[in-house]
C-alpha cells in the first residue's frame, strides 16, 4: 500500500546538500528573552522537557492560540502565573505584529498567544544563566554568598554589589551571546521536534512506525519563522533578516503559492552549521580582547576605582546602548545622542544623577549604587538588577526588580512590578516627574498613562533557578521580603531640567499618570509649604540686600533701629516694638511692601527660586 505525499519531500530520498553557513552575516541569538523572559517558577522548570512540551502541544493542539485560563488548567498554576507568563511572553516576542502585543490588557486573555510561541517560551525556561567568571583565588570567594546561618537558617548578607565583586567580572556580551549560542546548538534537534510536523509514512509494526515519524519530520515555512523567537541574522548596526530570508528551504518559494516544508533534519544542520560559524567568530573575538588592552565594556567598576574609571557610552550590538562607569556626575541622554538604539544598559553607574530621556524598547540597569536614575518611555521590560540606595524613576509596560537592596521606585507601569530574587528594603511609589516630550514618547513605544499598577507588586520566591551565582545549588527558598510603599507624606515631585529651555519641542505640561488621592492631596500640602518657605526665603533675601538702602528711602528719624533687620520675623518684631506713632509703623509697613515688591520684579533670585518650586 502506498501513501501519496504530494508536495512534501520524502526524508528518505537523498536530500539536498546541506547548506553552508550564509556567508554574508552571522547568526545570533535574540537576547531579550535569554534577559528579560525567565521566571523563577518552579512549575515552568521542566527536568525534561521535550516530552512533557510535546505531551502539551497534543493537549492543546486545537488551540491555535492560547488563553491565560486554558493554560493555568494544562500546567496546573494559577492564574496570576499564567496571565504573567502571557504578559512577559508579549514583552519579548520578535514580531510586533502579533495580537498578543498588540492587545490591549483587557484583551490579553481573549487574544492569547500562538502555541507555537508559547511552547519556545516554556522550552527556554531551562536555560541557566551564564556564571560570573571567577577570581583567580576561586576558593577564596567560592560559594561567598549566600550560605546558611547555623542561627537563622535563612541567607547571608552579603549585599548585591558585594556579590557582583566577588567574582573577578561579570560575563561580556560576547560571553553571554556563545553561552546563548551553545545552548541554542545542544537543544535544537528538540526545538525542532516541538515545531515540526510529521509526514503519513510506510511501516508494518509500531516501532517501524516510530521510527520513521522521528525521520520523517519536516517544517513548514511557517513553522520555520517562529524559530525567529530564539535566532536571527544580521551583523552589529545592520538591518535584521528574517529567517526565511537567509534559509535556503524557503528562498525561492513562489509568494502565491504555499512553501514546501523542508525536512526538520536538513533544517537542523543548516542551523547548527550557521551556530558553528557564529560560535568560532565570538571565539575569536573574545581571544582577541583578552590578549589585547582591557574593555571597559567587560569589566565591573568597583567602588574604589569609579572615580578615576573612565565613562563609557556606547553602541552596542543589534540596537543596545551602554552607559557604563559614571560617577559623581549629572549625565543626560536624549534621543538624538542614542542614534537609533532601542534599548539601553546602564552598568556600574554611582554616586550620580542619569537621565535618559527617550523611547526605547528594553532597558537594564545593574550594579549601580547611590544614583537617580530616570528612563523616559520603556516599552517592553525594565530590569533592575544587583542596585543599592538607588532611585529608579521610570514610565514603562513593565519592570522586573532583582536582588535589589535599600532602592526606590516611582513607577507607571502598565503591568504589576516583578519581584525576582533576594531584594531587601525596597519601596514603590507613583510616579512623580515628566519632560516635555514625554507623552509623545509614551504614545510612540505604547504606554497607557490611564493604567498604573506601580503598587501591585508581584514576588516569585527569593531563589532564581536561573541564576545560581546567586544562590546555589541546594539553598532553599523562602519567603520574599514584602515591599513597601513610600509614606504619602515623603511622596515629592522630581524636577527633570528643562535642558531645551523656552524652545522645548514636546506638550508634556505635567505628570501623565493620575496620582492616588493620598499623595495628591500629600503633594499640595507640600507645595503649599514649600511656597510658604520660598516667600520667607524671597523675603530674608531681600532685607539682606536692602536693609542699608532702607534708610534713603525712609524719612523717619528711628530708622537706625533698621540696621538690625536680619529676617522675616525680626521685621515684625522691630515694627511692634520700634518707637513710632501708629502712623508711622503703617507707612514703614508699606514702604517695607513696596521696596518688596519692587525687588521681586527687578531680581533674577526670583525667576531662578520660581522655577525650583514649578
Amino acid at each position: 500500500m502506498t501513501t501519496e505525499t504530494t508536495s512534501t519531500p520524502d526524508p528518505n530520498t537523498n536530500p539536498a546538500p546541506t547548506p553552508n553557513p550564509n556567508p554574508s552575516s552571522l547568526i545570533h541569538p535574540r537576547r531579550e528573552p535569554f534577559e528579560h523572559g525567565l521566571l523563577p517558577i518552579p512549575k515552568l522548570i521542566f527536568p525534561d522537557p521535550t516530552p512533557t512540551l510535546i505531551q502539551l502541544k497534543q493537549q492543546l493542539s486545537t488551540h491555535n492560540r492560547v488563553s491565560s485560563s486554558l493554560l493555568a488548567d494544562s500546567l496546573q498554576i494559577s492564574t496570576d502565573h499564567a496571565r504573567l507568563i502571557l504578559d512577559t511572553l508579549a514583552s519579548v516576542l520578535h514580531s510586533d505584529s502579533d495580537p498578543l502585543v498588540k492587545a490591549r490588557p483587557d484583551e490579553v486573555d481573549s487574544v492569547g498567544a500562538d502555541l507555537r510561541d508559547l511552547i519556545l517560551f516554556l522550552y527556554i525556561q531551562s536555560y541557566k544563566k551564564l556564571l560570573p567568571r571567577t577570581h583567580k583565588d576561586a576558593a577564596a570567594v567560592a560559594d561567598v554568598w549566600p550560605s546558611t546561618s547555623a542561627f537563622d537558617g535563612y541567607l547571608s548578607a552579603l549585599s548585591p554589589l558585594q556579590l557582583v565583586r566577588s567574582n573577578s567580572r561579570r560575563p561580556s556580551q560576547a560571553d553571554e551571546e556563545a553561552h546563548q549560542l551553545s545552548y541554542l546548538k545542544k537543544h535544537m534537534a528538540n526545538i525542532l521536534s516541538l515545531l515540526a510536523e510529521p509526514v503519513e509514512g510506510e511501516g508494518e509494526g509500531e516501532g517501524e512506525r516510530e521510527r520513521e515519524r522521528e525521520e520523517s519530520l519536516v517544517l513548514s515555512m511557517e513553522g520555520f519563522e517562529h524559530l525567529g523567537f530564539l535566532l536571527q541574522f544580521g551583523d552589529k548596526g545592520s538591518e535584521v533578516v528574517t529567517l526565511s530570508q537567509a534559509a535556503p528551504f524557503f528562498a525561492n518559494s513562489d509568494p502565491d503559492m504555499p512553501a514546501v516544508p523542508a525536512p526538520a533534519t536538513q533544517v537542523h544542520d543548516w542551523i547548527s552549521q550557521n551556530i558553528a560559524s557564529a560560535l568560532e567568530h565570538i571565539t575569536e573575538r573574545i581571544s582577541s580582547k583578552e590578549n589585547g588592552p582591557a574593555n571597559s565594556s567587560d569589566s565591573d567598576v568597583a567602588m574604589t576605582d569609579a572615580c578615576t574609571s573612565s565613562i563609557k557610552t556606547s553602541p552596542g550590538a543589534r540596537g543596545s546602548c551602554f552607559i557604563e562607569g559614571i560617577s559623581k556626575l549629572s549625565f543626560v541622554k536624549q534621543p538624538s545622542d542614542l542614534k537609533g538604539s532601542s534599548s539601553v544598559k546602564v552598568l556600574n553607574c554611582h554616586d550620580s544623577i542619569l537621565y535618559i530621556l527617550a523611547p526605547l524598547r528594553y532597558a537594564t540597569i545593574y550594579g549601580c549604587s547611590d544614583a537617580t536614575i530616570v528612563l523616559g518611555a520603556v516599552g517592553k521590560a525594565v530590569r533592575v538588577e544587583h542596585c543599592e540606595r538607588v532611585h529608579v524613576i521610570t514610565a514603562a509596560k513593565r519592570v522586573c526588580i532583582s536582588n535589589c537592596r535599600e532602592c526606590v521606585f516611582f513607577l507607571g507601569v502598565n503591568q504589576r512590578p516583578l519581584m525576582v530574587g533576594d531584594n531587601h528594603t525596597l519601596q514603590v511609589a507613583p510616579y512623580n516627574t515628566f519632560y516635555s516630550e514625554l507623552e509623545e514618547h509614551m504614545a510612540d513605544v505604547g504606554i497607557d498613562a490611564t493604567i498604573n499598577r506601580w503598587d501591585e507588586t508581584l514576588a516569585l520566591g527569593v531563589v532564581d533557578p536561573h541564576d545560581s551565582s546567586s544562590h546555589p545549588a541546594g539553598v532553599p527558598d523562602v519567603q520574599a521580603e514584602p515591599v513597601a510603599r513610600v509614606d504619602p507624606d515623603q511622596f515629592t515631585n522630581f524636577l527633570i531640567p528643562n535642558w531645551f529651555g523656552a524652545e522645548s519641542p514636546g506638550s508634556t505640561k505635567d505628570n501623565p499618570f493620575q496620582l492616588p488621592k493620598a499623595y495628591l492631596a500629600s503633594q499640595q500640602r507640600n507645595v503649599c509649604g514649600l511656597a510658604l518657605k520660598l516667600i520667607k526665603t524671597i523675603y530674608n533675601k531681600m532685607m539682606e540686600e536692602l536693609y542699608n538702602c532702607i534708610l534713603i528711602e525712609l524719612d523717619i528719624c528711628n530708622a537706625p533701629y533698621l540696621f538690625q533687620i536680619k529676617n522675616l520675623g525680626e521685621t515684625k518684631k522691630l515694627l511692634r516694638e520700634a518707637p513710632l506713632e501708629e502712623n508711622q509703623k503703617r507707612e514703614l509697613s508699606s514702604a517695607l511692601h513696596l521696596l518688596f515688591k519692587d525687588w521681586l520684579y527687578g531680581n533674577n533670585y526670583l525667576n531662578s527660586c520660581f522655577s525650583s518650586l514649578v
